[in-house]
C-alpha cells in the first residue's frame, strides 16, 4: 500500500481587510530593483473598486484575464508567452486575484514559466518536472478550494483535465472574505455547491479516510449555515468552507458528479459551478442524501437550473461527453472501488446525460 505524501499551501493569510497585506507579502519577493510581479485579475473586476487595491508597482505587469469560458491551456501558452515577452527574465511572483478560473490560470502560469512545452503536455498526474515560479491565490469568490488544490483545471486540445503536481500548489492564499461581497446569486450558489459536493463526493467515496472525513464533515456542517440557514458570518464562513473542502479531496477524491460535470464542459462548455450543479441534479442513485439537501438548498435561493440541455443532442455529441466523462479513472476508482471499469459504460453514462 501507498501513503499520499502531499503538499499544503505552506502560508495564508485569512479574515476580513486581510487584502492589505498583500503588497507587504509581494515586497518580501521583490529583491532586486527590476524584480516584477504579473497580476492576473479576473476581468470582472477592472474599473472596480477592487482594481484601484491592486498593489501594482510602474514595472509590475497586470494582465484582465476573461474567464468567461472555462480556462484553455491556449490560454495558458499564450498568457505564459506575454509574460516572457515583457521583461527580458522571469518574474518573482505570479498573483491569480478572481474565482477558480483566474486562480486555476495563475497556477498553471507560474508553471509554464519553468517548464518548456505548451501546458497540453502536463494534463495529467505528476508530469511538471520543474518548481513554478512563486505564486499567490486571493479567492474572490468560494467555493472551488483552487486556493487549496494541487491542480490547475484546463480545458485542452483532447480532454478537459489538471495539471496535478505537488509544484501546482500556491506558495501563498490570502483569504478575505470582504472580497467576496457583491457575487450575483446564481454565481455565488453554482461555486458554493462545487464545494458542497466535494464533501458528497469525498465522504461517499471508497477512498475516505479520517483526514479527508475531517475537512468535509466540517466544510459541510459550513455549506449548511450557509446555504440553509442564511449565517450572519456566511462569507467567512463559505470560505472556510472552501478551503477545508479542497483540503478533503486532497487526500482522497472526487467522484461522479466531477466525472460527468468535466464532460459537459469539455463538450457543451459549461462553467464547473453550473456544470457541477447540472450533474449533481441527476446522480441520486449515487449520493441521495447529499442531492436531497442540494435540492433543499437551490429551493431556498430559487435557483432554476436549464433543463432539457442534453436530452435531443445528437448521439455523436452524447458520446464526445461520454468519452471525457469515462477517462476519469481515479474519480471512478474513488466511486466503485476496484472493477469500476465493468461499471462504468456507455449505455449507463448517456442515460445520465440525456437526464441533463
Amino acid at each position: 500500500m501507498s501513503f499520499k505524501n502531499f503538499k499544503c499551501v505552506p502560508k495564508m493569510i485569512f479574515g476580513r481587510g486581510s487584502f492589505i497585506e498583500l503588497d507587504t507579502v509581494l515586497n518580501e519577493e521583490r529583491k532586486e530593483t527590476d524584480d516584477f510581479v504579473v497580476f492576473l485579475v479576473d476581468d470582472v473586476h477592472q474599473n472596480k473598486p477592487l482594481a484601484e487595491r491592486v498593489p501594482v508597482k510602474s514595472h509590475d505587469l497586470l494582465i484582465y484575464v476573461n474567464v468567461d469560458d472555462e480556462p484553455t491551456t491556449q490560454q495558458v501558452d499564450a498568457l505564459t508567452e506575454q509574460v516572457q515577452a515583457f521583461a527580458g527574465k522571469l518574474p518573482v511572483s505570479v498573483i491569480g486575484l478572481g474565482g477558480g478560473s483566474t486562480l486555476d490560470l495563475a497556477k498553471a502560469v507560474s508553471l509554464m514559466l519553468t517548464n518548456p512545452g505548451g501546458s497540453a503536455m502536463y494534463q495529467g498526474w505528476d508530469l511538471i518536472k520543474n518548481p513554478a515560479i512563486h505564486h499567490i491565490g486571493i479567492p474572490t469568490v468560494s467555493g472551488t478550494g483552487a486556493e487549496a488544490s494541487r491542480t490547475a483545471v484546463l480545458c485542452g486540445p483532447v480532454r478537459k483535465l489538471g495539471l496535478n503536481s505537488d509544484y501546482t500548489v500556491f506558495d501563498q492564499i490570502i483569504m478575505d472574505s470582504e472580497l467576496i461581497a457583491g457575487v450575483p446569486t446564481d454565481q455565488w450558489f453554482y461555486t458554493g455547491m462545487d464545494c458542497f459536493i466535494h464533501c458528497v463526493e469525498s465522504l461517499e467515496g471508497t477512498y475516505l479516510n479520517e483526514f479527508a472525513k475531517a475537512f468535509a464533515e466540517k466544510s459541510m456542517d459550513l455549506c449548511r449555515e450557509v446555504f440553509i440557514e442564511d449565517h450572519i458570518e456566511k462569507d467567512d464562513k463559505l470560505m472556510m468552507a472552501s478551503y477545508m473542502g479542497g483540503m478533503s479531496i486532497a487526500y482522497s477524491q472526487v467522484g461522479a458528479c466531477h466525472a460527468v460535470s468535466y464532460g459537459l464542459g469539455y463538450v457543451l462548455g459549461y462553467h464547473h459551478g453550473i456544470g457541477n450543479c447540472l450533474a449533481f441534479d441527476v446522480l441520486e442513485e449515487f449520493y441521495p442524501q447529499g442531492v436531497a439537501e442540494f435540492r433543499e438548498m437551490k429551493a431556498k435561493h430559487n435557483i432554476v437550473l436549464p433543463k432539457g440541455i442534453c436530452k435531443d443532442l445528437p448521439d455523436e455529441t452524447i458520446a464526445k461527453m461520454v468519452a471525457v466523462t469515462k477517462s476519469m479513472g481515479p474519480l471512478w476508482d474513488n466511486v466503485y472501488g476496484e472493477g469500476w471499469e465493468e461499471k462504468v459504460t456507455d449505455e449507463m453514462l448517456t442515460g445520465l446525460f440525456r437526464r441533463i
